[in-house]
C-alpha cells in the first residue's frame, strides 16, 4: 500500500510514470539495466500465468499440460477484443475477475469453517518464517502480491483519470482517491492470499498424503476422506476456475505494463497485440521445455511457478529504490507532495529489509547447490 501510494503520487504530481521519471533523472545505462530487470519481472509473471492456466485447463478438461501451455498463446485474441472496448471497461473486467476469485474462495473457506482464534494467532510474526522453505513461500507471496512492474503501471494508470492537473488541491484530491482505490485492490489481493492459506490449513492440516500440488488439492477437494463434509466436485471445479481467472487477469495487466515500461525507458511503442505475442512466446518456450524434460510433471512446473514469484520479490527492491528516491525529492515533487521524513524512512527501511531477506534466500539457495 505504501508503494502504490508513492507510485500514484509520482504519476499525478509529476505527470510522469516511474519508467519516464527513471529515464529522465538517471543515466542511460542505469535506465537500461532497470528496464531489463523490469522486463524480466514481467516475463516471470507471464511464466506463472502460463503454468497456472495450463494446470487449470488440465484439471478442468483433462488437457495435456503441453497442449494447455501452447493454447495460452492464443490469449492475444482476448487482448485484441479488450483493446476495442476501452480502458475503463478493461478495469471493470479486471475487477469482475477479482470479485470472481474472491467469491469462490470465500465460499470454500466458509464451508471449511476454520478456527478463527487460531487464524488470528497465525497473523503474529514468527521466527519460523526465516526457515528455507517458509522464506521461499513468504517471498513468493510478496512478489505475487506487489509485483515490481505494477508500480510502473500504477504510476501511469492514475494519469488517465480526470482530475485538476493545475492546482495543488486538485492533485492532492487525486492522490487521495488513487490511494484509496489501490488500497482496496491490494486489500483484496491480500484477502485472497489469506483465503488460500486458510483453505489449505482448515481442510488439510494434519491429513495424510502429499497435497503439495494443484492436482492433489483438486482431487482432495472432492474427497470426503480428506476435505470432510464440504468435499464436492463443485468445490474442486471452482478452485480450478479461480486459478484460470487469475491468469487472465495477469494477461491484461502484464501487457499494459510492458507497453508502459518499454515506452518510458527506451521510447519504443509497438502494438499491444505484438507486445503480447512476443512476451507470451518468450514465456511459453521455457515452460514447454520444462514440461518435456520432466515428462509433463505437474510438480516440476509448480516449482517453476513458485520460483518465478520469488524472482518477482528479488526484483522488487530494484523498482522500490528509485520510487522512494523520486517521491522523497522536494525538487521533483515540490514541498507539499514530497514524502514526509517518516514515510521516506519507512520506504527505505522496507527496501532494505526486503533486500536482506532476498540475499538470505539467494545465499541459502547457493549453499544448497554447493
Amino acid at each position: 500500500m505504501l508503494l502504490q501510494y508513492m507510485a500514484a503520487k509520482l504519476g499525478i504530481v509529476t505527470g510522469m510514470d516511474l519508467a519516464q521519471a527513471t529515464r529522465a533523472h538517471t543515466g542511460r545505462r542505469l535506465g537500461f539495466v532497470l528496464w531489463i530487470a523490469t522486463e524480466l519481472a514481467i516475463m516471470a509473471t507471464d511464466v506463472a500465468e502460463v503454468i497456472g492456466a495450463a494446470i487449470a485447463l488440465h484439471l478442468l478438461f483433462g488437457m495435456p499440460l503441453v497442449v494447455g501451455v501452447c493454447l495460452t498463446v492464443f490469449d492475444v485474441l482476448l487482448l485484441l477484443l479488450l483493446m476495442r472496448i476501452g480502458f475503463r471497461k478493461i478495469e471493470a473486467i479486471v475487477t469482475t475477475l477479482i470479485i470472481t476469485i474472491v467469491t469462490v474462495f470465500v465460499y470454500e473457506v466458509t464451508l471449511a469453517g476454520p478456527d478463527m482464534a487460531q487464524v488470528a494467532t497465525g497473523f503474529l510474526p514468527s521466527p519460523q518464517i526465516l526457515g528455507h522453505a517458509q522464506l521461499i513461500m513468504a517471498l513468493g507471496i510478496v512478489g505475487a502480491t506487489v509485483m515490481p512492474h505494477n508500480l510502473y503501471l500504477h504510476s501511469a494508470i492514475v494519469q488517465s483519470r480526470a482530475y485538476d492537473r493545475v492546482s495543488d488541491e486538485g492533485r492532492a484530491r487525486a492522490v487521495r482517491f488513487a490511494t484509496w482505490d489501490s488500497n482496496i485492490q491490494l486489500g483484496a489481493a491480500f484477502f485472497v492470499n489469506c483465503l488460500l492459506l486458510l483453505l489449505g490449513a482448515a481442510l488439510f492440516f494434519g491429513k495424510p498424503g502429499d497435497l503439495s500440488t494443484f492436482g492433489s488439492l483438486y482431487d482432495a477437494l472432492q474427497n470426503p476422506m480428506l476435505a470432510g463434509t464440504v468435499a464436492s466436485p463443485v468445490l474442486s471445479t471452482l478452485f480450478a476456475v479461480a486459478l484460470l481467472a487469475s491468469g487472465q487477469n495477469s494477461t491484461i495487466t502484464g501487457t499494459l505494463t510492458g507497453q508502459v515500461v518499454m515506452e518510458g525507458f527506451i521510447h519504443l511503442r509497438i502494438p499491444l497485440w505484438l507486445r503480447r505475442v512476443v512476451t507470451r512466446l518468450i514465456a511459453v518456450i521455457p515452460v514447454i521445455v520444462c514440461t518435456i524434460v520432466f515428462n509433463g510433471s505437474e510438480t516440476a512446473l509448480e516449482q517453476v511457478l513458485v520460483y518465478s514469484q520469488v524472482f518477482l520479490c528479488i526484483a522488487l527492491p530494484i523498482s522500490m529504490a528509485p520510487l522512494v528516491w523520486f517521491t522523497s525529492s522536494k525538487k521533483l515533487m515540490g514541498e507539499r507532495f514530497a514524502n514526509k521524513p517518516w514515510i521516506a524512512i519507512l520506504g527505505w527501511a522496507s527496501t532494505a529489509l526486503l533486500t536482506v531477506l532476498n540475499l538470505q534466500l539467494i545465499w541459502s539457495l547457493v549453499q544448497d547447490l554447493i
